[in-house]
């Protein structure tokens, strides 16, 4: 990469779609492969996933949940089994007909997604209520064959988890639903810095086979919706179709009640689309692989000696960091760690340290501060803290001051046609109103909040004028 490549970002303002796409190349967290609708995750990329990974790695199994591997492939005898969720996938589904130069007996499909695989499985280990909860996850890779793509929000395979886990009665696993979504929101908001509407999905809009999903729904810079994760509740559904059952406490056979949640490489997107700027990627602290890039400018003693202060005392407070020593110019090394979005940037050189002082760059404001060599740690741990909770502000005030409240449906043909956003609304319910405001207004429902979801003001429906029923957020989607 060059000086020239390190600048050359379109403005996110003039061009999000293609802003998007040269943070995600020049940040070098993708590149592009000869396999169409998929994506090389280049090491930085894959090393925030790791971040991401490892802490709801954490979560989980605070939770008593355990980590499986199923197969890759299913099938399709065993696809078939549930029909709701079966013709969900269909669309999306690829399949493999030949074995070497054989022809299979039974076609597979990659999966799309393991429910019947899981299925399959909890028929053959669950004869008791003994042997409830199974409380699973898998970590894996799923193939959607997906008409349009783009790096982390759209693609033909994709790194994710999916939880599937059993239990004995509806309310243990509503419960459980209901918990994992609040394990991602909590993650969302804390780690990601990302604000977050958490509510059911519509009829129309819950996952293939599901009694009910719940979603978390996140606005990016642009005004755009983004699902970031989702928690199903599935009841008894599938454990009918696959005939699994277990001997209760009163010595009766049942079906057990089932869950399935999930996220994916998607969240490293929404990071991108939320918190970047025109100068490239911008982290929070919490999911940063590294906090602070150190960049000495010149070398002699007296730079080498605060060096290895500084990196001493980061390694005693656990914070990561990384050193640019490249022949690059301290021009290039600026913009290169601004493309990149290392929270903080450490400056090293003889003008500040005639002064016994480094500098210090943070990079959500581009803040400078000089510092005393031994005391640069001490005001990084600060700023680290700051950078975090003024991201998520910075991020709440925007997504806030784009949430529109109409009363007629005017006003929300007129908001929809001028503005970029969330819309809330009150809504009859009716799955006819949904799709007049998807076909009319190009919006798709996110979710209906847990909070605040009884109707307000004419308690009337925004599209036919009936009875409310509730209230709900539109928005257009990625």
């Amino acid at each position: 990469m060059n000086d020239k490549q390190v600048k050359e970002i379109t403005s996110r303002n003039k061009d999000f779609a293609q802003w998007y796409t040269d943070v995600v190349k020049k940040a070098d967290l993708v590149d592009y492969s000869s396999v169409k609708g998929s994506m090389i995750i280049r090491p930085y990329g894959y090393a925030i996933w790791e971040n991401m990974q490892n802490i709801l790695d954490k979560e989980f199994k605070k939770t008593g949940h355990e980590n499986v591997q199923m197969p890759m492939f299913i099938p399709e005898s065993l696809l078939q089994v549930e029909k709701d969720h079966v013709k969900g996938f269909a669309p999306e589904v690829a399949w493999v007909t030949h074995g070497g130069n054989n022809k299979l007996e039974e076609r597979m499909c990659i999966r799309p997604t393991s429910e019947t695989l899981f299925c399959d499985h909890f028929k053959r280990i669950i004869s008791s209520y003994r042997d409830l909860p199974l409380l699973y996850n898998q970590w894996c890779t799923i193939v959607r064959w997906e008409k349009t793509t783009r790096p982390f929000l759209r693609s033909r395979e994709i790194l994710w988890q999916e939880g599937h886990t059993m239990h004995e009665s509806k309310e243990e696993a509503m419960k459980e639903t209901l918990k994992m979504l609040k394990i991602y929101e909590d993650f969302q908001k804390n780690i990601l810095a990302i604000p977050v509407f958490t509510g059911k999905k519509t009829e129309k809009e819950k996952f293939a086979g599901a009694e009910a999903t719940y979603a978390i729904e996140a606005m990016m810079y642009d005004g755009v919706a983004l699902q970031n994760a989702t928690s199903h509740y599935f009841g008894q559904g599938f454990s009918k179709a696959f005939d699994i059952k277990f001997l209760n406490k009163d010595n009766k056979l049942e079906n057990p009640y089932q869950t399935s949640w999930g996220c994916t490489t998607r969240m490293i997107g929404a990071l991108v689309m939320v918190h970047g700027d025109d100068r490239g990627l911008v982290l929070p602290p919490r999911i940063a692989p590294f906090k602070v890039i150190i960049i000495p400018i010149g070398s002699d003693k007296k730079i080498d000696d605060a060096l290895k202060e500084i990196t001493e005392d980061l390694k005693d407070s656990s914070i990561t960091y990384k050193i640019d020593n490249s022949n690059k110019t301290p021009g290039f090394k600026f913009s290169l760690a601004e493309v990149k979005g290392y929270p903080i940037r450490i400056e090293i050189g003889k003008k500040d340290l005639e002064n016994d002082c480094a500098t210090i760059v943070r990079r959500d404001t581009l803040e400078k501060v000089k510092v005393p060599v031994s005391e640069v740690v001490i005001k990084v741990n600060e700023l680290l803290i700051n950078i975090q909770n003024d991201m998520y502000e910075r991020a709440l005030k925007r997504r806030n001051s784009m949430i529109y409240y109409p009363d007629t449906y005017d006003e929300m043909k007129n908001i929809a046609k001028n503005k970029s956003g969330f819309i809330y609304t009150n809504w009859c319910g009716n799955e006819s109103c949904e799709n007049k405001i998807k076909d009319e207004l190009g919006l798709k429902s996110r979710c209906i909040p847990f909070e605040e979801a009884a109707p307000t003001g004419n308690k009337k429906c925004i599209c036919c004028g009936k009875k409310a029923e509730t209230k709900i957020y539109w928005a257009k989607q990625y």
